[in-house]
């Protein structure tokens, strides 16, 4: 799974100017799905995400995460975070997860988002939405389950000291 975080004041997806997923304080979560992942992929997102430190404290640092905060996530179906540019101008989306793969395991994590006592808006997935935030500090990160789950980065470091 892939993941991009922003940390939000609020947000809001629409589906044909309907209103299917609105937040106050807290995360946008892009979540993409690979054909390998599987509910334990899911699981230890989730797990991440909703614990992830990145709301600061009176001292401007980082401390405190969703749940600590009592925000909230607007979880979005987002398949182009698979889409390959490397050749040529038009992206494609092979490593994506096809539907019936995906929908499944992007129901899985809104699931276990809540079993973390978070509230969780979301889109519709599949569905062309307009997704309007306002994007606070700004933070932006993200997060690919191979690279942190199974090390194949060499760019996760396992250093001690930093909590």
């Amino acid at each position: 799974m892939r993941a991009v975080i922003q940390r939000v004041t609020e947000a809001t997806c629409r589906v044909d100017g309907q209103v299917t997923g609105a937040i106050r304080q807290g995360l946008v979560v892009l979540l993409g799905v690979a054909p390998s992942d599987t509910i334990e992929v899911a699981d230890w997102m989730a797990d991440k995400i909703c614990r992830l430190r990145v709301f600061s404290d009176d001292d401007g640092k980082m401390r405190y995460s969703v749940q600590d905060v009592g925000g909230s996530l607007l979880v979005i179906s987002q398949f182009t975070l698979y889409g390959d540019i490397r050749r040529g101008n038009r992206p494609d989306f092979k490593a994506a997860a096809p539907r019936e793969v995906a929908e499944p395991l992007y129901e899985h994590f809104i699931f276990a988002c809540r079993q973390h006592r978070v509230t969780v808006a979301t889109g519709v997935f599949g569905a062309h939405m307009d997704i309007q935030l306002v994007n606070s500090g700004p933070v932006t990160m993200q997060i690919d389950s191979n690279e942190v789950m199974w090390g194949d980065s060499p760019r996760i470091s396992t250093a001690q000291g930093h909590a």
